[in-house]
């Protein structure tokens, strides 16, 4: 299987730099997902990725423990910018794991990926770093998607599950075009009136590390199982921060797998009400108020694959059918 993955992405090291910090760190949280972690830290590596050598970014990988746990035969086919971290004992909630992670991580700006079953497409990690080029205090984020024409929430009732996924993956031959992901998924619940309405979370998204610091990470006092509203509160505190300059990557994406997740797994539809229920309620007491999407002007940057249109058709149709542009 790994050297299959190595044959469809043929590789070749470019020259690394060693007098440089990596430009951003991606950090990467996985449990109980070996199989759909392996796809999203495939499209990590170098050869997937667009324009980015080596010493351009780097990949942490943490593992909260599982009976089900990442293959070393997996792990030691990766570059020497990737980085892999076993934690044992762990939280259930995933924001100790990431801020163990951004603790690790020397790179400029730091991407958290709450959720290590999300794939990329190719064009992501490029984007992302000339996002940060454009202000000292850049808050890049990028869409999310699910694959299957439907939410996973509602897909798994009518018996969508891994043999659907490995189906849709294989009639789009990925990885050889990732931008092929957009024809077999549908903007997922945080981006469910496009990219140019507000927007509730982002499964990727990357800030400089003094504003990392500034805000001391994610807010280990989400403690729920799968970490509640801990992403949106992140993804909220970072865009209204001070003098921010939100970055939207249009033509990109992050594409669920299906794994069995907290609110994606198959769970029937009132253990899903009353888990979503539940994250609300903890917001409220953690933060004093409701939570809402943070408004903000953001500047959208990156090309736009031909494959990527209709979501850019339907978000504009959106936005100006409600009079509510961004």
């Amino acid at each position: 299987m790994y050297k299959k993955i190595a044959e469809l992405l043929p590789f070749q090291h470019p020259r690394r730099d060693t007098r440089s910090l990596p430009k951003v760190s991606l950090v990467v949280i996985v449990y109980d997902m070996v199989a759909q972690a392996e796809k999203t830290i495939a499209s990590m590596l170098p050869q997937y990725q667009l324009d980015v050598s080596l010493s351009d970014y780097e990949v942490i990988i943490v593992e909260n423990e599982s009976p089900n746990v990442m293959l070393r035969e997996f792990l030691d086919t990766l570059p020497e910018n990737f980085h892999y971290y076993l934690r044992k004992n762990p939280e259930v909630s995933p924001g100790p794991a990431v801020n163990f992670g951004a603790d690790r991580a020397r790179g400029e700006n730091i991407c958290v990926l709450i959720d290590g079953a999300r794939m990329l497409t190719p064009g992501v990690i490029k984007n992302i770093i000339l996002g940060h080029r454009l202000s000292d205090k850049s808050v890049v984020s990028i869409s999310g998607y699910h694959l299957g024409d439907k939410l996973q929430q509602e897909a798994v009732d009518s018996g969508y599950g891994y043999d659907t996924e490995r189906e849709l993956l294989a009639s789009i031959s990925w990885p050889e075009d990732g931008y092929r992901l957009f024809e077999v998924s549908c903007l997922n619940a945080s981006t469910r009136q496009g990219f140019f309405m507000p927007i509730s979370e982002s499964n990727c998204i990357s800030i400089p590390r003094q504003m990392w610091e500034h805000m001391n990470g994610f807010d280990a006092r989400f403690d729920l199982r799968g970490g509640g509203l801990i992403n949106l509160d992140f993804y909220k505190r970072a865009c209204e921060y001070p003098d921010a300059q939100h970055v939207i990557l249009p033509g990109e994406g992050t594409f669920h797998q299906f794994h069995g997740g907290v609110t994606t797994g198959g769970q029937d539809a009132v253990a899903r009400s009353a888990y979503i229920e539940a994250s609300y309620e903890q917001y409220r007491k953690l933060k004093g108020t409701e939570y809402s999407c943070p408004e903000t002007r953001p500047l959208y940057l990156g090309e736009m694959p031909a494959q990527a249109q209709r979501f850019m058709a339907f978000s504009a149709r959106m936005a100006i059918d409600s009079g509510d542009l961004q």
